[in-house]
């Protein structure tokens, strides 16, 4: 628990975690095998390109658990449109298969679960 887990600005001191997950459209299992393994790696290259750490994550058939920690000017529903559209592209470009199941732009479903997650418990707080 030492001070390089807080993002220091010139004014600020923050720590802003986000738990998110979202699945496949139709709830297809399609995240498996080698597509599997490209999807962790466009994820985490998205984060790297928007100054955002996958803390945890988890890739199941047909749908995605991840921990996310970001840069406070990046709001959850920004973090969101990052992820699941540069994704759908990248994997769908990489991947014909994915073309022909999903015949439209989207590999995704339209919705998502996202929660932030405190760094402060309650014995801290008086």
């Amino acid at each position: 628990m030492g001070k390089e887990r807080y993002r220091r600005g010139a004014h600020t001191t923050t720590v802003f975690k986000y738990h998110f997950v979202w699945k496949t459209k139709y709830s297809y299992r399609v995240l498996t095998g080698d597509l599997a393994l490209r999807l962790r790696d466009i994820i985490r290259d998205i984060c790297a390109e928007n100054k955002m750490e996958v803390v945890k994550g988890n890739i199941r058939p047909n749908h995605i658990h991840v921990l996310i920690s970001a840069p406070s000017y990046l709001s959850p529903a920004k973090i969101m449109q990052y992820l699941k559209g540069k994704s759908s592209y990248r994997l769908q470009r990489e991947f014909a298969k994915l073309r022909t199941k999903y015949w439209g732009r989207h590999l995704w479903s339209r919705g998502y679960f996202g929660a932030s997650v405190g760094a402060v418990n309650e014995s801290q707080i008086k």
